[in-house]
C-alpha cells in the first residue's frame, strides 16, 4: 500500500530549498512528469518526498539493490531545510555520484540534524539512490 500524504497538506515553497514552488519544482519529479537529471536534484527531490512523506517516489528512486519493502515514516518528525555540501560526478554525462548534504529536522520540538554522503547510479537513463554513509 502506498503511503502519500494528502495533496492538502503540500507545501508551497518547495522543501528542497530551491527558491521555487512545490509543485513547480519537486513534485514534478513526485507526480512522474520529469527525471531527476543530476545526482544533486535526486537528492534534493528525495528530501522532499520524505518532507510530504510520498513513500512511493522514495522507493521509486532507490536502487532495487538496496530498496527497503518500505519507508516507516515517523508522525512526529518534520523535515524543514536541506543544505548541499558538495557533489562528485552525478552529471548528464556521469553514471555514478555523491552527494554530501545536511538535512535538518524537528522530532516532537526536539532539533536534529542528519549529515550524509550519499551514494548515486544511473541506470536506464534514471538517476537512483543507492546508500548513504553518515559522516560525523
Amino acid at each position: 500500500m502506498s503511503k502519500r500524504r494528502d495533496s492538502r497538506s503540500t507545501p508551497l515553497d518547495c522543501p528542497c530549498g530551491l527558491p521555487a514552488r512545490y509543485l513547480d519544482c519537486c513534485g514534478r519529479l513526485h507526480r512522474g512528469e520529469a527525471q531527476a537529471t543530476t545526482a544533486e536534484q535526486l537528492m534534493r527531490s528525495r528530501f522532499s518526498a520524505f518532507a510530504v512523506q510520498d513513500e512511493e517516489y522514495l522507493l521509486a528512486s532507490w536502487d532495487p539493490s538496496t530498496r527497503p519493502a518500505e519507508v516507516d515514516f515517523d508522525p512526529g518528525q518534520r523535515w524543514d531545510r536541506l543544505e548541499i555540501l558538495g557533489s562528485t560526478g552525478g552529471g548528464a554525462f556521469h553514471i555514478e555520484g555523491t552527494v554530501e548534504f545536511r538535512a535538518f529536522y524537528r522530532t516532537r520540538g526536539a532539533a536534529g540534524e542528519l549529515h550524509e554522503n550519499s551514494r548515486f547510479r544511473r541506470g536506464n537513463g534514471a538517476w537512483m539512490y543507492l546508500d548513504g554513509v553518515f559522516v560525523r
